[in-house]
């Protein structure tokens, strides 16, 4: 370990010590978490086989951070890297798999992107104002949740812990490179209806996306969504969900090679590089129970649409214009019986329309569409008091490469006289092609089929001080094969025989240390590597993650977190290569024979660093609050993809109030 990193993570220890040097007395502490995503129903996280990791509303509001990458980054086995500051695409990965092979629900709702290469989420236009729960299922989960499900799911909720009554909710925050946010939110309940309603809205000047750049590259960003449920009697209810998204980014050029010279050109500032984006989404259905609540029955339709538009000047290529539209429908039904009391049957199915639609300013017009039609089953049977399994299975159909097969296992044991818990599960999973990767023009195969995974994992939950500490140490590996790449040779987009493999392990603990002391930490081993057996880009070898919260007098509130990812490299353009190709010269422009070249890329070994990040707030009421959060309060300087730029420490003040 060099001395500049172990000098950061001595400062990160020190301050972390200033945060808990403290005795701490031991709590009571509730238990029989609830979750939804390892069963698609309410079930008690003690009693899962699968690994779940939560963010709950308590800690999104003793943090304040802006967006919701900025809560999963802190989860063991998962890392988000931004390259640029906000507005750039967030990269993230769950067990070293990147977000594709992710589903990811906003209050029910898939809302990865069909127009991209690969359908997946832009993780950059999601705020956190609102958010009342977080939940992340590792594994492979395509039996409960089809396709994309490779390394987990990911669900975010707006609609729990409502009281009745009517309550609004206020806040401002304004800091560092010219940001401000703002939020609203509603909550309204009674013994039959609840409702949230949440608006946010965050700017920001921005930092340069460039390392080298002086400019700061803007973010704007708008979120609105509803969520509310009726119920008409205790076996009948019906809800509904809607969500608006709007968002637009300025961001700089990639490192590229001159063909002429091959000279390579750092990133830079760009000033006509720009995203946008606007995304629909509702969803609505309703719940009836019958047989005295034993059967339950769920259907539901959601629609979701996307709109971005790409605004951008290249330096060897000129302008680029291009707008594209995606369209996602579908009908789910889900459904369980309560056998006995030892065995709930499950059983659903869904069928799911997909279209993307594309235009630019050299002409290419796409439009393409794809079926995707799934039935489902699981068996949840407890034979005895504390120990719970599941086994599952499921078939899919699509309209391009036929059908499809995956199932999944769990179980769970609780000792009772230790509070000594172990799980395990198993599971299988698939990624159907992408559109762009089916019908995308001149790369486009429509003879693919989908990507392939298997997951396992197991692992020791241990409970201590009566429940006030809980710690974990679980083991999982992830293959994924029938890979889906671009041929260099054929210029399409072709299936591989290699593997990308995960293995790792996860630890954490959380301490509920007193009523004014909570602390927790995790650490990761992620050994990823990908088809040829090389490291997997910018996922780090280990991760660290600690998290404290003290409250020192009755109106304060002083909370921190630190992310230490260490040994993860990635791929860039490190020099260029000859070849002999064709030139154009003034003034008759006739092809000659010339040396042009073209890009050689290597493996670059990124920053290691340590990222605190630390709020401290004070209630003047019980309604308000009032409160100074600074980022990267370490200062560290570092890049997460090699030419692109970090924010620096940043300082925010902000005030909240509800009645």
């Amino acid at each position: 370990m060099n001395t500049k990193k172990a000098l950061s993570l001595s400062a990160a220890v020190s301050v972390f010590a200033l945060v808990v040097a403290a005795p701490a007395f031991a709590q009571e502490l509730d238990i029989g978490e609830i979750v939804v995503t390892p069963n698609r129903t309410p079930t008690d996280k003690a009693k899962t086989g699968s690994t779940v990791e939560t963010v709950s509303r308590e800690e999104i509001e003793e943090q304040a951070r802006p967006l919701i990458v900025d809560y999963l980054n802190q989860l063991p086995g998962i890392h988000v890297t931004s390259p640029g500051g906000p507005g750039t695409e967030a990269s993230l990965s769950v067990r070293g798999l990147p977000r594709r092979y992710v589903k990811t629900l906003y209050n029910g709702i898939d809302i990865s992107d069909p127009t991209s290469t690969q359908a997946q989420t832009s993780y950059q236009y999601l705020l956190a104002d609102g958010v009342n729960s977080i939940e992340v299922l590792k594994g492979s989960q395509s039996t409960l949740y089809g396709s994309d499900a490779i390394a987990g799911v990911i669900s975010i909720s707006t609609l729990g812990g409502i009281e009745p009554g009517v309550r609004h909710l206020v806040g401002v925050e304004a800091g560092s490179n010219g940001t401000v946010r703002g939020a609203y939110g509603l909550r309204a309940a009674n013994d039959k209806a609840s409702l949230s309603f949440n608006v946010a809205g965050f700017h920001t000047d921005g930092i340069s996306s460039a390392a080298l750049g002086t400019e700061g590259d803007a973010f704007d960003l708008g979120n609105i969504d509803v969520n509310g449920e009726y119920r008409f009697s205790e076996n009948f209810s019906v809800f509904g969900s809607a969500l608006y998204i709007k968002g637009e980014a300025d961001y700089d050029n990639d490192r590229y090679v001159i063909p002429d010279t091959g000279e390579i050109v750092e990133p830079s500032d760009n000033l006509a590089n720009r995203n946008a984006t606007q995304q629909a989404a509702a969803r609505f259905g309703f719940n009836l129970d019958l047989l005295d609540g034993r059967m339950k029955n769920t259907a539901s339709v959601q629609v979701f649409q996307l709109d971005r538009a790409i605004r951008s000047v290249d330096p060897l290529y000129g302008a680029f214009d291009a707008d594209y539209t995606g369209t996602r429908t579908k009908l789910d039904y889900q459904g369980s019986f309560e056998a006995s009391t030892w065995l709930t049957l499950q059983y659903g199915a869904d069928h799911e329309w997909q279209n993307a639609a594309a235009t630019d300013n050299y002409g290419t017009d796409t439009d393409d569409g794809f079926e995707l039609t799934g039935l489902w089953t699981q068996a949840i049977v407890q034979p005895v008091e504390n120990l719970v399994l599941t086994a599952g299975l499921r078939h899919d159909s699509h309209s391009e490469f036929g059908e499809h097969l995956t199932y999944r296992g769990t179980a769970s044991y609780l000792f009772d006289q230790t509070g000594t818990r172990l799980h395990s599960s198993v599971g299988t999973g698939f990624r159907a092609p992408s559109l762009y990767e089916l019908f995308g023009p001149y790369v486009g195969n429509t003879d693919l089929q989908p990507e392939t995974s298997f997951s396992f994992d197991a692992g020791v939950e241990q409970t201590f001080l009566g429940g006030a500490l809980v710690a974990d140490v679980t083991f999982f590996m992830l293959d994924v094969d029938d890979l889906i790449i671009y041929d260099n040779v054929t210029y399409t987009y072709q299936q591989s025989d290699g593997t990308t493999k995960s293995r790792g392990v996860e630890t954490s603990f959380t301490w509920k240390a007193s009523s004014w002391l909570d602390i927790g930490a995790n650490y990761t081993y992620t050994r990823a590597t990908d088809a040829d057996g090389d490291h997997a880009i910018r996922i780090p070898e280990h991760a660290i993650g600690l998290q404290a919260t003290v409250r020192p007098a009755e109106k304060w509130t002083i909370s921190a977190t630190a992310k230490i990812p260490l040994d993860a490299i990635d791929t860039v353009i490190v020099g260029s290569q000859a070849y002999l190709g064709t030139c154009f010269p003034p003034p008759t422009f006739d092809p000659v024979d010339c040396t042009q070249y073209s890009a050689v890329r290597g493996d670059v070994k990124l920053d290691d660093y340590v990222l605190i990040n630390a709020k401290v707030a004070y209630k003047p009421t019980d309604n308000t609050e009032a409160y100074l959060r600074v980022e990267n309060l370490l200062d560290q300087k570092y890049q997460v993809s090699p030419g692109f730029g970090t924010a620096g420490i940043s300082a925010f003040a902000g005030f909240k109030a509800q009645f």
